[in-house]
């Protein structure tokens, strides 16, 4: 196995797992639903909110086939980025990928156990209050950050290849 693929596995299994344990014990070990919000700082709490979209609440899907057609969309996407990294040789472009599918899996699983997404971190100052997101949306958002960054300093665009 090459060391962008076992990159890209590595990226993709912490991100996965990191997602759930976070979720698992902030809802079954902290009891987030009976203790929010939690202050953590001045400009971050931990609250509860039940994401039955994709990322940014965008696209709320209250039936059960809205769940389940975001559910295989998910899991469609994690495997179409496992197959392009499964393909890739470069490190930035593994860990982006691994970052993203590892996201849409972690996010797929918490949709297929309870209808919707648990979302947690609420990041604000003063009256302005970001979204509401978990680790496998930072991870989707970092993922892409590594994408954009691989495509351009990599010099692997079409225009710059010589034929």
């Amino acid at each position: 196995m090459t060391a962008a693929r076992r990159l890209f596995l590595f990226v993709f299994l912490a991100t996965l797992v990191l997602d759930q344990a976070s979720k698992l014990w902030l809802f079954f070990v902290v009891d987030i639903a009976a203790r929010q919000p939690i202050q953590v700082t001045p400009f971050f709490n931990l609250i509860l909110v039940w994401n039955q979209g994709i990322s940014y609440g965008m696209f709320q899907q209250t039936t059960e086939f809205g769940r389940w057609a975001l559910t295989l969309f998910k899991v469609a996407a994690a495997i179409g980025l496992s197959i392009w990294a499964w393909r890739a040789q470069q490190r930035w472009l593994s860990i982006g990928l691994g970052l993203i599918a590892g996201g849409a899996i972690g996010n797929a699983i918490d949709r297929v156990l309870y209808g919707a997404v648990l979302d947690f971190a609420h990041l604000f100052y003063g009256a302005f209050s970001w979204y509401v997101f978990n680790i496998a949306d930072a991870a989707i958002v970092v993922g892409v950050l590594f994408l954009l960054y691989d495509g351009f300093v990599s010099g692997r665009s079409p225009a710059s290849e010589k034929p």
